[in-house]
């Protein structure tokens, strides 16, 4: 288990290498230049250059990029172009509306889905298994931010339970929970509806196995044999999505933080790209794939944790 934790940990170290080679290289050949879009149309070439020099931007690519990347091993993230404050401190005070989103969303989505899922698959071909697969099938036509005005007027204009927007920060655990509420009710739909039927496709296919018919011929009831045996194994396709949609979660809620207003690392990316700061969308970016890679190496472990056979595989 130790070995194999090991070299996937050295595989997707690569990975995050890989990425920010490619990050870096993708931003350097978008068209626009920082420091014109500073000054304006009408800076002076000397006032142009001079900003340049400040910012480092007249210096090799190559350079630049390793020392981006230096700095990022060392917690330097650098200076933003725009705010004129270190990235990281940008980054660290959005990163845990982000955050905090993400997960709120994916446990709600899983509450939902799973129980759904089951409950779809032990009605197979029932008026409830043909309803909860309808309704799932709109939860993924339904887009999140159409679903997000509703729950704003419906929540907020007219009911008054929630704010429309915004976020107070955590001195008020209660009142930071409550304005990301709606949010994360938007997120979580579609994914709910994907989770509800991955969970009942893994799970139908798992009832059919000789080893679930085995423990029913040993005189388990039906519902026995579920949750001993078919559950655990049909959970491992749902940890890969569920670890896919984590990572959706916290790099595609740029739509629903610009929604609800909220202060998080995808509004941070959005208005970074509209004034042209690329070291800040560059660290934004990098910190999201390092985010997707970390999920993608716990979901490898989780598959060890829930499958014996992947254990003994990997040993």
């Amino acid at each position: 288990m130790l070995s194999f934790a090991l070299r996937r940990a050295l595989s997707l170290s690569f990975s995050l290498l890989v990425a920010s080679i490619v990050i870096f290289a993708v931003l350097e050949v978008l068209p626009g230049d920082p420091a014109r879009f500073m000054l304006g149309l009408n800076a002076s070439p000397e006032a142009l250059a001079a900003l340049r020099t400040q910012l480092g931007l007249d210096a090799p690519v190559l350079a630049r990029y390793w020392a981006w990347l230096g700095g990022m091993m060392t917690g330097d993230f650098g200076i933003s172009y725009t705010y004129r404050t270190a990235v990281i401190d940008l980054i660290a005070a959005r990163l845990w509306v982000s955050l905090s989103l993400a997960l709120y969303a994916l446990v709600l989505a899983t509450l939902i889905g799973v129980p759904l899922g089951v409950l779809a698959a032990t009605n197979r071909n029932t008026p409830m298994d043909v309803g909860t697969m309808g309704l799932t099938q709109i939860g993924i036509a339904l887009p999140n931010f159409w679903f997000a005005m509703l729950l704003v007027l419906l929540f907020s204009v007219n009911l008054r339970w929630f704010s429309s927007g915004g976020f107070p920060g955590w001195d008020d655990p209660v009142a930071a929970v409550m304005a990301l509420t709606l949010p994360s009710v938007a997120l979580a739909l579609p994914q709910a509806a994907i989770l509800a039927r991955v969970m009942r496709s893994s799970l139908l296919d798992t009832l059919d196995e000789d080893y679930v018919r085995t423990a029913r011929a040993k005189g388990l009831t039906r519902g026995q044999a579920l949750w001993r045996h078919a559950f655990r194994n049909a959970l491992i396709p749902v940890l890969t999505i569920m670890g896919l949609q984590f990572s959706f979660l916290l790099a595609g809620a740029i739509i629903i933080e610009n929604v609800f207003y909220l202060p998080g690392l995808g509004r941070l990316a959005f208005q970074a790209i509209t004034a042209r700061d690329l070291i800040v969308v560059r660290s934004v970016v990098m910190i999201l794939v390092f985010a997707v890679i970390v999920v993608t190496f716990v979901v490898d472990l989780g598959y060890a944790a829930v499958d014996p056979r992947l254990r003994r595989g990997q040993q």
